[in-house]
């Protein structure tokens, strides 16, 4: 976690409620670090996003397989990092990525900036997404007991540690729901609610699992339409947020069959693509709160 975060002495300020100040007190504050990643693919520079370091080589993987580059371990030989300075020094701000002979590469190797909250760039509507699938969410069999839905902004909130450092990252948690308590998988905390889905992704794919068929995604932040993206070009059938969607991320959603549910707060949640997917509680304890079911 040493590089995710960084202190820094700040000025804390205490007023009583009336606006009359307290004396100032010095101490330290812990923040959520930032930095630039450059990603290279066969020695050509592709992409820059900020990030927080840490777990690179699965933002890696997963960033390249939300642009459709690739969709399985063995398309991705190598990951390594290459010196970020002209005197070679290590920064490990940059990794290259080494891809299988066979693999298509973009039309142009255009290098792409993404700021830690815009998401990735470029492939800017439903058509393009659609046409990248590589796997078929729609098809996916996954029925889930909205209770168990529901734990998962919490279950996830229970494993955010840099979170309960900083709290300045999002988050983004890989679930099995298939028994009467939601398993984590995977989770990847980052400045990017976009690179914490990738991270995920690139984890995944690492392990060899995609499509990640039967599971859900559940991140602490909103669902815009770089999500529904990222997880329907990993074969993720459900895509859960703590907050809002966007429009554009609830067709996107319906076009390519995941199920996209919003404002998940324990007891109550919206669902706005997808809802065949959910089914009743199955927590006798739980029936009344989702009776409308």
């Amino acid at each position: 976690m040493a590089r995710m975060t960084q202190r820094r002495k700040i000025h804390r300020f205490h007023l009583d409620g009336t606006g009359t100040e307290y004396p100032v007190r010095f101490k330290e504050d812990v923040l959520a670090a930032e930095e630039p990643l450059e990603i290279r693919i066969g020695g050509r520079s592709f992409a820059v996003t900020m990030r927080t370091p840490g777990d690179d080589f699965d933002l890696v993987a997963g960033f390249l397989v939300s642009e459709g580059i690739i969709r399985s371990q063995s398309e991705l030989v190598s990951l390594r990092f290459c010196s970020g300075e002209k005197d070679g020094t290590q920064t490990f701000n940059v990794v290259e990525a080494q891809l299988r002979s066979d693999v298509q590469m973009p039309d142009t190797m255009r290098h792409v900036y993404t700021s830690s909250s815009c998401g990735i760039c470029g492939t800017d509507s439903i058509e393009a997404v659609r046409k990248t699938l590589h796997f078929d969410p729609a098809q996916d069999g996954l029925r889930v007991p909205v209770d168990i839905l529901a734990e998962l902004p919490e279950r996830l909130r229970e494993a955010q540690a840099v979170f309960d450092r900083t709290g300045g990252v999002h988050a983004a948690g890989l679930f099995r729901v298939d028994g009467t308590t939601p398993e984590l998988l995977c989770l990847r905390e980052d400045v990017g609610r976009h690179n914490a889905v990738d991270k995920v992704v690139g984890w995944a794919l690492r392990q060899d699992l995609l499509p990640l068929k039967g599971l859900v995604l559940q991140v602490s932040g909103r669902a815009s339409f770089e999500l529904v993206q990222k997880a329907a070009l990993a074969g993720i059938p459900v895509l859960s947020a703590v907050s809002a969607p966007s429009s554009l991320a609830a067709d996107l959603a319906t076009e390519t069959g995941v199920t996209l549910v919003g404002f998940s707060r324990g007891h109550s949640l919206n669902v706005y693509a997808g809802r065949d997917r959910l089914v009743r509680p199955r927590k006798a304890a739980r029936e009344e709160v989702f009776a409308g079911l």
